[in-house]
Parts: C-alpha cells; sequence; structure tokens
C-alpha cells in the first residue's frame, strides 16, 4: 500500500507541483489549503508524512507543527516544513515545534523525493 503523504500550503500551483512529483514517484498525496484544513485532514486520516508551508492565513506552519505533535498518532510522523523562509532563526523554531526536516522553495523534485524516501520507504 502506498505511503500517504499531507501537504499544505496556501498556493495550488505548490500543492499541485509537489503532488505532482510524489505521485509520479508512487506515493499517495492529500492536498490542504492552509493549517487548519491540514489538521483536519490529518485527523480525519493517518498519514505517513506532512509537508507543509510556514506562512498561510489561519494556521501558520509552526502552529500546524505544535498542534500535530499533541495528537498520539503525529507524535512520531514525519513532518517536513517546505518555505521560502530560510533563517537559522525560523529553522530553530521549526525544530523546538517538532519539524523533521527543512526544504527551501524553490525545491528540486528529485531531492524532495529522496527526502521522502529517507524517511517513510
Amino acid at each position: 500500500m502506498a505511503k500517504r503523504i499531507l501537504t499544505v500550503d496556501d498556493s495550488a500551483s505548490i500543492r499541485q507541483m509537489v503532488a505532482f512529483t510524489l505521485k509520479s514517484a508512487g506515493y499517495e498525496v492529500v492536498e490542504a489549503s492552509d493549517g487548519n484544513a491540514g489538521l483536519s485532514k490529518a485527523q480525519a486520516g493517518q498519514v505517513d508524512l506532512v509537508l507543509t508551508d510556514q506562512n498561510m492565513p489561519g494556521m501558520d506552519g509552526l502552529t500546524l507543527i505544535r498542534s500535530l505533535r499533541r495528537l498520539p498518532n503525529y507524535a512520531t510522523v514525519p513532518i517536513l516544513m517546505l518555505t521560502t523562509e530560510s533563517s537559522d532563526q525560523m529553522k530553530a523554531q521549526g525544530r523546538a515545534a517538532g519539524a523533521t526536516g527543512w526544504l527551501v522553495k524553490p525545491f528540486d523534485p528529485q531531492k524532495l523525493v529522496d527526502v521522502v524516501r529517507r524517511l517513510v520507504g
């Protein structure tokens, strides 16, 4: 059975690029347009990995990560930030919130697939 990946980003084009890249690599992809929708979709059905943007309306990525980490089913699920934010301070905040890793946009599709494979197979 294919691993399920939740991608959370307010940019439809980024979600489409991520979904296309991961589906082409054999993953099932669930999409959400902001942190609130991402949290709802994560609670509605277990996923194997979460990819989230930082800057989104409603609930940002760091808040989403903290919210997911409070759920027993997501205590150890890999969560990657995929964002334009690249400062050391923001990365430190991401680690403190529970992010597993950090990818900067624009992303290299092959690098994304490689990282996902390392984390979930």
